[in-house]
């Protein structure tokens, strides 16, 4: 039996895929990309056959439905475990959905969930770079962390998922895959913060590319939200993620776009909802054929002439928290 794990680059697809392969050792090859690298199941081998599994770890199921329908009509078992938009999901018996699209949630915590809390920090690590830091706060502090461990985790975290944001490897400081091999090594990642720099490397990066943004002054700013544009390079394309977190968390109260100019035209975009109320974003986004979550979503390719179109319609988008 050939085993393949399939997941998002981010601090949360690593750290899902990471918690299940402690609760279950064993070879699996890993398929993985850069943020923005969604439609990621359509790489399994076509020699993939019946009774071989897949896993598949923060991924749209909406944006890889052929590939899925593919595996599933060859006899392949697949454990998809996500909170993004999934259309309509298959109905078959080698399928086993995992999805909850609730605000409060991402797949590092779903598979916590599946597994009782097994590798509990290492879900911890997903839910920080996720920027749910309220939900981790809480779960870390009914797990007996300190101040001290909760800040460690949330660093790291945030380090891992601003790695990922890049058009190609040569932007991050480390190709996903790599990344992962040296997470996968540690079965706490407080034992990982003691014996490695990864996250003093990744932070240090991080903070300079965050001094850079922060220079940038917003393209379109109103009432409810501003709208930033950073030019075509290496830093901006590595910070454009990390930058709406950081946007969204001093500023609960406002919407943020953070645009990324791409050399070949257009821009590429993420969005954070009000984090106070957190729905809305995969509508804004959906709308120029993004996708995303309620509280965050994104944009691969926004046509230039499409910017203002898209301006207007975050200017007038209706936050919420969602149902």
């Amino acid at each position: 039996m050939q085993r393949f794990d399939v997941c998002n680059g981010d601090a949360d697809g690593l750290c899902a895929t990471v918690q299940w392969r402690w609760h279950e050792p064993g070879p699996a090859t890993l398929i993985t990309g850069l943020k923005r690298d969604i439609a990621l199941l359509a790489q399994v081998p076509a020699q993939a056959r019946p009774g071989d599994e897949v896993n598949v770890f923060d991924l749209s199921m909406q944006r890889n439905q052929p590939a899925l329908q593919q595996l599933l009509d060859a006899g392949v078992r697949v454990r998809y475990v996500d909170h993004h938009a999934t259309g309509a999901v298959p109905e078959h018996s080698l399928l086993q959905a995992h999805v909850d699209l609730g605000s409060e949630v991402c797949t590092s915590l779903l598979v916590d969930r599946l597994l009782n809390g097994a590798c509990r920090h290492w879900a911890l690590v997903g839910a920080y770079g996720d920027n749910l830091t309220a939900v981790a706060d809480r779960l870390a502090i009914a797990s007996g962390l300190d101040a001290a461990q909760r800040t460690a985790l949330r660093r790291l975290g945030e380090g891992i998922n601003y790695n990922a944001y890049g058009n190609t490897e040569a932007d991050v400081h480390l190709p996903p895959a790599r990344l992962y091999a040296l997470l996968a090594r540690y079965q706490d990642p407080l034992d990982l913060l003691a014996h490695e720099a990864l996250a003093d490397e990744l932070d240090a990066l991080r903070q300079s590319d965050l001094a850079q943004a922060q220079q940038i002054k917003p393209l379109w700013q109103g009432p409810q939200g501003r709208v930033l544009c950073l030019p075509d390079a290496a830093w901006a394309r590595r910070v454009q993620g990390v930058l709406a977190n950081e946007l969204a968390n001093a500023q609960p109260e406002q919407a943020h776009a953070v645009l990324c100019w791409r050399a070949e035209g257009g821009y590429s975009v993420s969005l954070r909802a009000p984090l106070l109320q957190p729905g809305g974003a995969a509508t804004v986004c959906q709308a120029f054929g993004g996708n995303g979550r309620a509280r965050a979503a994104g944009i691969d390719v926004l046509p230039e002439a499409a910017l203002p179109r898209f301006i207007a319609a975050f200017a007038a988008a209706h936050w919420s928290a969602p149902a």
